[in-house]
């Protein structure tokens, strides 16, 4: 670097510092830095053992392969589609930790970071580039690590808040231009999910300050809040969906005490249109999950709505969000940072929703959790339970009266052999 002028180095350069046994961070979601990821992979001959740890990942992962099992060792904090298979036959692990608390792992040196590899924009004229559509838990791994990269992509977009980092503080720096991965949940959206965004988008006031995760149900919910009034974001990540909303002037944040009159996130995915829209946006704030998940600030927010999903729940309210039995699919992430956080805002709503049924029409309300099965979220943190079938409200309720609820809103098909359950258990119902 000279007078905040970048020096750029090819791949192989950067990634020589890395060795056996060395514990690499990889960037994230839509900032996964995808081409220094196929660099890192050809050097798979000369490397042992090297631990990869990064929350969820976007495109294709050639160091998880199993022909690289000696040479890369997947060690996830949040498990997605491209590491599942080699987490869940021992060429890797999980991490189970609530998203906010990731951050002190490398902070308190719990897990330190010898190697950071991270995926920003350009440096402006000052010399500042931006982690852009992820900062999440990026931003301590580039404080933390002791060798950081940075790949280089003018079509990574500039965004605001703790985004910016100084290049002075990257080791190397790689030049690649790319598109990001892209995505775009409401394609998937069927006739349930529609019913179910519906359903939860009656619960939601005017004035509200929402939390929504990625996927159809959340892309559903928000399709049903056109007629909504002076709504908020405080969220851990959102996607295409908010667009719309923002253009309508349904999304004016004006009544949220942290950040008023702006979107605070810490990670962003979705199409194109959202990269261009967030781009050198100052609506839009991007922070650590140790500040957006923080259930101190969350709870500042009035009428915080978290809508959040689970794979199961039984009937007390036990909620499995994370694993299908023993089988790891993804991760604890900030599932209960924002429904205890919801739940201690004023007027604050924690929802759980969930189709009734799975795609070979198992219920996913069941008398009991599947053995191996992960609880995310505590029948004591359950208030709001959503399927297609209608809203069961749980808080405050005892059990006999809490299994009652959830079987009213279970699929048709399933809900005597529910009560059948219900009763052998509690005697009535």
């Amino acid at each position: 670097m000279k007078d905040n002028k970048p020096v750029y180095t090819t791949a192989e350069d950067a990634l020589s510092i890395i060795k056996s046994n060395d514990r690499v961070f990889i960037h994230g979601s839509a900032a996964t830095p995808q081409y220094m990821i196929r660099k890192l992979a050809e050097r798979a001959d000369e490397l042992r053992n090297v631990e990869l740890v990064s929350i969820s990942t976007f495109g294709e992962m050639p160091c998880a392969e199993a022909r690289y099992a000696e040479s890369f060792y997947i060690n996830s904090l949040f498990v997605s589609a491209n590491v599942r298979e080699a987490v869940n036959s021992g060429r890797g692990d999980y991490v189970p930790i609530f998203l906010s608390e990731i951050p002190q792992l490398f902070r308190l040196g719990i897990m330190p970071l010898n190697v950071a590899i991270v995926h920003v924009s350009p440096p402006d004229r000052h010399g500042y580039c931006s982690l852009g559509v992820s900062v999440d838990i990026a931003r301590q791994a580039v404080e933390s690590a002791e060798y950081v990269i940075a790949q280089v992509n003018p079509q990574m977009p500039r965004t605001h808040g703790d985004a910016l980092i100084h290049i002075r503080r990257f080791h190397a720096l790689v030049e690649v231009n790319e598109p990001l991965p892209e995505v775009d949940y409401s394609l998937r959206i069927t006739e349930t999910e529609d019913r179910i965004g519906r359903n939860v988008a009656e619960l939601i006031e005017d004035k509200a300050t929402i939390q929504m995760g990625i996927g159809a149900i959340p892309d559903a919910v928000l399709r049903s809040l056109t007629n909504h009034k002076e709504l908020g974001i405080h969220t851990e990540m959102f996607s295409n969906g908010v667009l719309p909303l923002i253009e309508r002037g349904v999304i004016t944040n004006e009544h949220k005490k942290i950040h008023r009159g702006r979107i605070a996130t810490a990670f962003i995915a979705g199409n194109r249109a959202l990269y261009d829209y967030i781009d050198d946006n100052p609506l839009i704030t991007m922070y650590g999950t140790d500040f957006v998940n923080d259930v101190t600030i969350i709870k500042s927010n009035p009428r915080v709505t978290a809508i959040n999903s689970a794979i199961e729940i039984d009937l007390t309210g036990q909620v499995v969000s994370d694993s299908i039995g023993t089988y790891q699919f993804s991760g604890v992430g900030g599932q209960m940072d924002f429904m205890r956080g919801a739940a201690l805002s004023e007027k604050g709503k924690p929802i759980i929703a969930l189709p009734s049924v799975t795609n070979k029409g198992i219920s996913r309300i069941t008398p009991f959790l599947n053995p191996g099965g992960g609880v995310v979220t505590t029948r004591a943190h359950v208030h709001y339970v959503v399927t297609e079938y209608g809203v069961a409200y749980l808080y405050g309720k005892n059990l006999r009266q809490r299994a009652k609820a959830l079987i009213e809103i279970a699929h048709p098909d399933h809900r005597e052999r529910l009560s059948e359950e219900a009763f052998k258990r509690f005697k009535s119902l």
